[in-house]
C-alpha cells in the first residue's frame, strides 16, 4: 500500500507547482548557480596559449586529461579558471570518509552528531586547498615544459604564482557554490555541477556522432543502432539505480501508563549499487595514469615496463579492459565497506529497540547484514562493469565520442534521479502545509461558530 507521501507525490499537476512560490525560487537559484558555472568555464588563466593547450588535449583524449576535461565541462581544453573543477574536493571528501573509519579521533568526530560533521567539513575543505595547491602548480610546471614553454606566454615565477592562484580560487569558488546550490537551491550542488559540466558537452558529442555517420564513416544503421543501445542502457541504469532491497525491521510494543506505544513494522531500504559512481572514477583514473605519461613522454624516457603498461593499458585493449572490470569490482566492494559498518548498524537497532524477525539482536543481526550486503555489492559491481565496458569497446572500436562512457551516463543518470528525488519532496512538504494550514482554518471556524 502506497504511503501518504507517495500518493501526494502521485497526484502531483501544474496547478500545485505553480503554487510552491518556494520550490521555484530555489529551481531559479540553481539554474542561476548554473549558468554563473558555465560562465566561468570560459574565463581564461592569465598568461596561457589555449590554442596550443586544446591541440595538447586532442593529442591525448584517451587519456586522464580526457577524463577530467570531461567533468569540468570542458574548462581543461580551453585552461580556464575552473579547470581543475570540483575534483579536488571530491578526492578531499572521499580521503576524510575513508580516514574518519580509520582513525579513532575522526571517527569519534563522525559520531559527534553535527558539531562533528561541521568539524569533519571543515578538515575537507582544509584538504581541498592542499589538493588544489598541488594540482594547480603541477599544471603550471606542466604547461612550461610543454613544446618548449609555447603554451605559456611568459613563463617564469610570476607565472607560477598567477595560474596557481587562478586555478585554486577557481575550485574554492566552486566549492562554495556547490554548498549554496545544496542549502538554497534543489539537488547536490557537487553533482549538479558535475552534472552541468557533462550535459554541456553532449550536444557536440551528438554532433560528432553524426557527423561519423554523414561521412561514412560509421554506417547510418550503427548510428541508429548505437542511439537505441544508449536508450536501453539509460533505462537500465535508471532500474539498477532505484532497485534496492527492503529489510523488515520491527519493533515491539511497550506499554507506557494507560497507552500502548510501538509494535510498528517498517523497511530499512539497502540500495544494490551501494558504492554509487566511485568505483568507475577511481579505476579509469588509476588506469589512465601510465597512458597519460607514455603519451608526455612518446615512450622514450619511460621505463621499459612504463612504456609496456602504456601500450597495453590503451583503451579498449584486452588488458585495459580486464583491470579496468577487476578494479571496479575492488573499488565496490572496498567502497561499500567503508561506508556500510553491519556491526555498527546492528548495534544501533538493537538500542532503539528494532530487530529483524526470525535475527537475533547483536552479532547475528551483523552478520546477517554483511550477508545482505556482500550479495548487493556482487550485482552492483556486475552492473557497473557491464555498463562501463560496453561503451569502452564501442568507443575504441568505432570511435564513438568520448561523452558516452559508462561513467558520464550514471553520473547522469544517478543525478537526474536525485535532484527529481529532492523536487517531489519540496512539492510534498509544500502539500503537507497547505492541508496543516487548512485544518487549522477549519478549527478556527468551527470555534468561531460556537
Amino acid at each position: 500500500m502506497a504511503s501518504a507521501a507517495e500518493q501526494l507525490a502521485a497526484n502531483f499537476n501544474v496547478g500545485s507547482f505553480a503554487k510552491a512560490t518556494e520550490l521555484k525560487k530555489r529551481i531559479w537559484f540553481t539554474l542561476g548557480a548554473l549558468i554563473v558555472y558555465r560562465l566561468g568555464t570560459y574565463i581564461p588563466v592569465p598568461g596561457v596559449d589555449a590554442t596550443v593547450m586544446g591541440q595538447l588535449l586532442a593529442q591525448h583524449q584517451g587519456g586522464i586529461l580526457g577524463m577530467f576535461n570531461m567533468f569540468s565541462g570542458g574548462a581543461l581544453g580551453r585552461m580556464t579558471v575552473f579547470a581543475l573543477n570540483i575534483m579536488p574536493y571530491i578526492s578531499a571528501s572521499i580521503i576524510v570518509q575513508l580516514m574518519s573509519t580509520a582513525v579513532p579521533s575522526l571517527e569519534a568526530l563522525k559520531k559527534e552528531g553535527e558539531q562533528g560533521r561541521k568539524k569533519l567539513n571543515q578538515y575537507t575543505r582544509y584538504l581541498t586547498v592542499m589538493i588544489a595547491v598541488f594540482q594547480a602548480y603541477g599544471i603550471a610546471i606542466g604547461l612550461e615544459n610543454v613544446q618548449s614553454g609555447a603554451a605559456v606566454v611568459s613563463p617564469g615565477p610570476l607565472f607560477l604564482i598567477t595560474c596557481v592562484t587562478a586555478l585554486v580560487g577557481g575550485t574554492m569558488f566552486l566549492m562554495w557554490l556547490g554548498e549554496q546550490i545544496t542549502s538554497r537551491g534543489v539537488g547536490n550542488g557537487i553533482s549538479l555541477i558535475i552534472f552541468a559540466g557533462i550535459v554541456a558537452n553532449l550536444p557536440h558529442a551528438l554532433v560528432s556522432l553524426f557527423q561519423l555517420g554523414y561521412t561514412g564513416a560509421l554506417s547510418s544503421f550503427f548510428v541508429l543502432l548505437f542511439l537505441v543501445l544508449a536508450g536501453l542502457t539509460i533505462m537500465f541504469i535508471v532500474f539498477m539505480e532505484q532497485a534496492q532491497r527492503r529489510v523488515v525491521i520491527q519493533y515491539p510494543k511497550r506499554q507506557m501508563g494507560q497507552r500502548m506505544f510501538g509494535g510498528d513494522t517498517t523497511h530499512m531500504p539497502l540500495k544494490v549499487n551501494t558504492a554509487g559512481v566511485i568505483p568507475p572514477i577511481f579505476a579509469s583514473s588509476v588506469l589512465l595514469i601510465p597512458v597519460t605519461l607514455a603519451g608526455f613522454m612518446n615512450g622514450k624516457s619511460l621505463p621499459g615496463w612504463l612504456s609496456f603498461l602504456g601500450e597495453e593499458l590503451g583503451q579498449g585493449q584486452p588488458l585495459y579492459l580486464l583491470f579496468y572490470a577487476l578494479m571496479i569490482v575492488f573499488f565496490s566492494y572496498f567502497y561499500a565497506a567503508v561506508t556500510f559498518n553491519p556491526s555498527e548498524t546492528a548495534d544501533n537497532l538493537r538500542k532503539q529497540g528494532g530487530f529483524i524477525p526470525g535475527v537475533r539482536p547483536g552479532a547475528s543481526t551483523a552478520s546477517y547484514f554483511d550477508k545482505i550486503l556482500t550479495r548487493l555489492t556482487t550485482i552492483g559491481a556486475a552492473y557497473m562493469v557491464a555498463v562501463c565496458l560496453l561503451p569502452q569497446i564501442l568507443i575504441s572500436r568505432y570511435n564513438v565520442p568520448f561523452y558516452f562512457g559508462g561513467t558520464s551516463l550514471i553520473i547522469i543518470v544517478s543525478v537526474t534521479i536525485d535532484t527529481v528525488t529532492q523536487v517531489q519532496s519540496h512539492l510534498v512538504a509544500h502539500q503537507y502545509q497547505g492541508l496543516m494550514r487548512k485544518s487549522r482554518g477549519g478549527r478556527k471556524q468551527r470555534i468561531i461558530r460556537r
